[in-house]
């Protein structure tokens, strides 16, 4: 076992290695097949940058299963893995080259997730929930296997909007994924999905010097889809025979992505945009508008993906009833932190409507009583202080004082007679 162990940590190394040395090469054959995000109103970059850096990672993972551990023959287990994944890469590298439509995307990850299903057998049988029993998805097993595994590729997709930002993530939730698995799943189910998990992260760690702020080249959807569909895959694995906390988990750990894609969803829906359609309203947005630098949004989501990844691995020690009270409470902070930044829209705050009702006295009596209200506002006018009233009629008096005054003073200078000198006694005996 330490020998294994030690093999493993070698493997690792020479897994970040190979993606340290790919990534410059990849970042050369960007610029020379198109693979270029050029700035544009959505974009946060203001030069053309190399895209589909995710390449790197994918290769350096796929030499690394492929060839390591003959052994225990893991290119058995990973072999359809990576032929799903390089379906996905392949559709992510089209649509960094030419932007494909958002249906054709989803294509892809389509005939991927059904590689997944029929060739490498990831699939949900059954479910097991609290109070209720076990649950046999029978015919309803394949959608929700491509369900899950579209909506955890493209939620990771989504939030690929700053520097380091998806790797990051990725990165966090992989390492929980991985020490959940090893902790808590079967030994022989744990001992080849740790490798998957922390290979993975090795060919990530090796591509995040050049994707962190400021980036030198980016993952694209080449490397966003290929983490996001990976994620989904081995969130899946010991999920055969599922339970509820087995499928909490990995929603919790990636609970920044999938939150930002459910409340894109919603404020599209309000807005009367099409689901697919582009904004700038994702979090690490909201947080840029809030005053965030660059690479303090990248550091605070960082911070809210491993506050889901502990909530997360506290999970897997409560009990039933502690744990549906975890995500209640969690439920309820992330919606007020969600309302705090505007996700949904500055004027959309249900929860804190809720709380200011409750809270605040004079509001709740407006709302149970509008009419009250409105009445009080038509009968302001008349109840004016009576110092107020003073001051207003002292105001009135010297104004209509003063045009009186200056009328009295101009009356009074014409009514007065001219007043001439009047001629002396020797000017009257001259005249004479």
């Amino acid at each position: 076992m330490p020998h294994f162990a030690f093999k493993f940590i070698i493997q690792m190394f020479i897994t970040m290695i190979l993606a340290l040395v790919l990534t410059p090469l990849v970042k050369m054959l960007a610029f020379k097949i198109g693979a270029v995000d050029n700035p544009n109103a959505r974009r946060i970059n203001t030069k053309p940058m190399p895209s589909a850096g995710g390449l790197a990672i994918f290769i350096a993972f796929a030499i690394s299963m492929l060839f390591g551990f003959p052994e225990i023959k893991l290119y058995e287990v990973t072999g359809p893995i990576i032929l799903g994944a390089a379906i996905v890469v392949a559709t992510g590298l089209i649509d960094d080259i030419w932007e494909i439509k958002p249906w054709q995307k989803t294509l892809g990850i389509v005939l991927a997730a059904l590689e997944a299903y029929f060739i490498a057998g990831i699939q949900m049988d059954s479910i097991s929930i609290p109070f209720i029993g076990k649950w046999e998805l029978g015919w309803l097993s394949l959608p929700i296997t491509l369900i899950w595994i579209l909506a955890l590729t493209n939620a990771v997709n989504l939030i690929d909007g700053l520097d380091g930002l998806a790797a990051g993530v990725s990165i966090i939730g992989l390492i929980t994924i991985g020490i959940i698995s090893f902790f808590f799943l079967l030994p022989d189910a744990s001992l080849v999905t740790t490798i998957i998990i922390f290979t993975l992260v090795a060919a990530i760690m090796g591509f995040f010097p050049y994707n962190f702020y400021p980036a030198t080249i980016y993952l694209g959807d080449t490397g966003a889809l290929f983490l996001g569909y990976m994620i989904s895959i081995i969130s899946m694995t010991g999920l055969k025979n599922a339970t509820f906390i087995s499928i909490m988990t990995p929603m919790l750990i990636l609970g920044v992505p999938i939150t930002d894609t459910v409340y894109a969803m919603i404020r599209r829906k309000f807005n009367n945009q099409k689901i697919s359609s582009a904004d700038k309203m994702h979090l690490h947005h909201r947080l840029l508008s809030l005053g965030f630098t660059h690479r303090g949004a990248v550091l605070t989501i960082y911070a809210l993906a491993l506050v889901f990844s502990f909530i997360a691995l506290l999970m897997n020690y409560a009990s039933t009833p502690a744990m549906i009270l975890l995500i209640i409470c969690t439920v309820i902070g992330l919606e007020l932190f969600i309302e705090l930044i505007g996700l949904v829209g500055e004027n959309r705050q249900p929860l804190m409507t809720v709380l200011k009702f409750l809270g605040n006295r004079s509001y709740r009596q407006n709302v149970l009583h509008p009419d009250k209200k409105e009445a009080k506002e038509e009968t302001k006018p008349d109840t004016i202080p009576p110092s107020a009233q003073e001051a207003d009629t002292d105001k009135k008096t010297a104004a209509n004082e003063a045009p009186a005054q200056k009328k009295t003073q101009i009356t009074a200078e014409e009514d007065q007679p001219t007043i001439t000198d009047a001629p002396s006694e020797d000017q009257e005996k001259n005249k004479k």
